[in-house]
């Protein structure tokens, strides 16, 4: 399975050769006449599905159900087939090898059954009746299993209404909030529910302080290069395709440093080698081990260090952006942002990413809006960007005018550590901002002591705590990433400053009055909210299923691939989804499965015309994906559902 295009039954037509030349298969099952059934197989992908519906008796309905079947049975395989036909689609292209799948489990079954068939005598006939008592029941199999999930989807939307009744009442109650109109830090944080808890604690230090929210990416659809390398990785949201190259010149002596490291790395962390390897590494290894368990470094992913501290060109097919494209650029993420006007002192733009080590799952700890990497790399690109005077030159003739006392800081939470670190920006920020950004993260850090089993009162211990879990290569559960997240709220800042959102909501700065045309508003619906649609269901999926859409136990875990995913044990299907110990700490869930409660601050029938012509939100909203509500000018709220705006308590009674 790779990632460059795939003609359609190319992987069948190889699977069908190896198979017919592998005598090793029907050895391992016992049944030497398998070899003869191989043979009799079909050559082509579209023959297999039409001799395979002839045989097997399938119609248009049976055979969607069996298909679908057969997919998951293979899930983990499948869904990584599904993944790249994604990409080949972002790109203009196509990818069918989820095709080509489905037509080799058909043809696995097809010989099975061909095989048994002739062998004549009641074993078939008994397998055959069974079948087709199963085609026959197939529609009123899932009509009864709908019925017996009637009592258990009751108590579904029990448990999702009473979220959203208390997140309401947190919103809406009364709370006395002080601000400046000469804000001297705005620090714009990524949409991540671990940033809602760090923003309320920052705001807190200082009426002065003021935060906002907006993806990760920070508007730019970036893709990381390494020169002089063959190194390139997105850096934006699965829903988008880079369009803007941002290059990094790391130097000839750390790219043979960083190429020698990451080469050990992956012959260490290989399954079939990493046996061999220390055994042959002798008394060497086992002082890299020592050192590991007891004197624990801080490890960082490869490229983020060779990229790390150079200075980032930004380009488009090769060619460098002119001033009036990087103005271009830069106005339409301000225009996002609503950050035209009003400008601090400091503008701090805050990615997010997390720290653990020997951690498969690391990415999806790390930034979602960044593609699972480290939202660094657009923090320091965007900061780069409007700190350059031709570019603020260039965003005065197009009405933006940034106060020349305004500086951009690119920062980086760590989500594990509640660090936030100072990664771009010159002179860094003054003693008073500094203060601010350690306090948060001191009372952060105490916030979620709780969840993590840690029980001190020293704030410094905590810290180093957290620090030392970061670095420990044996800890399963380094943080909870975005267990709990529930909501995901778009509206100005002023409806939900001061207000204890327990680390639950993304959090996206919008002010419908700013925003005439709703394009905006379109933008929110159709990009951010989707991605924290699909956060919040890889959660609920790996909550409710750990063994069919979550990937097991994460001590077994071996990688495969280099980067496809883990297999649990030594083999088997690829597994998906989170681990049990991203979710439940050995007592309990720490993710309760709710589906994702949108909130957004807009007029009624603008929200309703967005919905109306995309066909992704449409779908979301009114096949029970998510909850779509708006908050009006009294603050109360209704939900759209079904072209009608309803009073929440409506929709559940119908």
């Amino acid at each position: 399975l790779r990632d460059e295009p795939v003609a359609a039954g190319e992987l069948y037509a190889a699977w069908v050769e190896n198979t017919r030349a592998d005598h090793g298969i029907p050895i391992l099952m016992g049944e030497p006449e398998l070899r003869q059934q191989f043979a009799a197989l079909p050559d082509s992908m579209d023959e297999i599905f039409l001799t395979a519906a002839s045989e097997l008796n399938l119609c248009d309905d049976t055979a969607e159900c069996y298909g679908h079947a057969l997919l998951l049975d293979v899930n983990g395989w499948a869904s990584w087939a599904a993944y790249l036909r994604w990409q080949a689609h972002l790109e203009g292209g196509e990818n069918n090898v989820v095709k080509d799948m489905l037509a080799i489990r058909l043809a696995w079954d097809l010989a099975l059954w061909r095989h048994s068939k002739g062998r004549s005598g009641t074993a078939f006939q008994r397998l055959e009746n069974l079948w087709e008592r199963q085609l026959r029941a197939a529609s009123s199999l899932v009509e009864e299993n709908r019925n017996a999930q009637r009592t258990l989807w009751v108590w579904q939307r029990a448990a999702e209404l009473a979220f959203q009744e208390d997140l309401y009442g947190r919103v809406a109650e009364p709370r006395r909030v002080t601000t400046s109109d000469e804000p001297e830090l705005k620090a714009v944080f990524c949409i991540d529910v671990r940033s809602e808890l760090i923003r309320r604690h920052l705001e807190a230090q200082d009426p002065r302080v003021q935060t906002r929210g907006f993806a990760g990416f920070f508007g730019l659809p970036l893709e990381l290069v390494l020169a002089d390398t063959n190194v390139s990785r997105p850096q934006l949201p699965g829903l988008l395709s880079p369009a803007i190259e941002v290059t990094a010149n790391p130097g000839g002596a750390n790219k043979s440093v960083a190429r020698a490291r990451g080469e050990w790395s992956t012959l260490a962390d290989s399954p079939p080698s990493m046996f061999g390897l220390v055994e042959a590494s002798g008394p060497l290894y086992g002082l890299r081990l020592i050192k590991d368990s007891f004197f624990p470094g801080h490890r960082t992913d490869p490229v983020d260090e060779l990229a790390a501290g150079k200075s980032l060109a930004l380009s488009r097919n090769g060619e460098p952006l002119s001033v009036s494209e990087r103005g271009e650029t830069a106005a339409g993420v301000l225009h996002a942002m609503g950050l035209e006007r009003d400008f601090a002192h400091y503008v701090m733009l805050v990615g997010h990413g997390s720290s653990s080590t020997n951690n498969p799952h690391a990415h999806s700890l790390d930034c979602g809006a960044c593609g699972g990497q480290s939202g660094e790399i657009n923090a320091r690109a965007l900061a780069t960007l409007l700190n350059d005077p031709d570019v603020r030159a260039d965003l005065a003739g197009r009405g933006i005018e940034i106060p020349e006392s305004t500086r951009f800081i690119a920062a980086l939470h760590d989500t594990t550590t509640d660090d936030i670190r100072i990664v771009c920006g010159t002179g860094g920020v003054s003693g008073e901002v500094s203060n601010w950004l350690a306090n948060a993260s001191t009372a952060a850090r105490r916030e979620r002591a709780g969840s993590l089993k840690i029980s001190t009162r020293d704030d410094r211990k905590l810290a180093s705590a957290l620090r030392r879990r970061a670095r420990d290569w044996s800890q399963v559960r380094p943080e909870w990433g975005l267990a709990g997240n529930a909501a995901f709220i778009a509206a100005p800042r002023q409806r939900t400053r001061g207000a204890n959102l327990r680390g639950r909501v993304f959090l996206h700065d919008y002010d419908w009055q700013n925003d005439p045309d709703f394009s905006v508003l379109e933008l929110i619906m159709t990009a951010p909210m989707v991605v924290a649609h699909w956060i919040n269901m890889q959660y609920n999926a790996s909550v409710t299923d750990n063994r069919l859409y979550g990937s097991g136990n994460k001590v077994l875990h071996n990688v495969v691939g280099g980067s496809l995913g883990v297999f649990e044990g030594n083999g088997g299907d690829l597994r998906i989804g989170l681990p049990m110990q991203s979710v439940h700490d050995g007592e309990r869930f720490m993710h309760v499965p709710l589906r994702l409660s949108v909130f957004l601050d807009a007029p009624a029938d603008a929200i309703f015309d967005i919905y109306q012509r995309t066909d992704v939100v449409r779908q979301l909203v009114d096949n029970d994906w998510l909850y779509l509500f708006r908050f009006d000018e009294e603050f109360s709220y209704s939900r759209l559902y079904q072209d009608q705006w309803f009073a929440p308590k409506l929709v559940y009674a119908a």
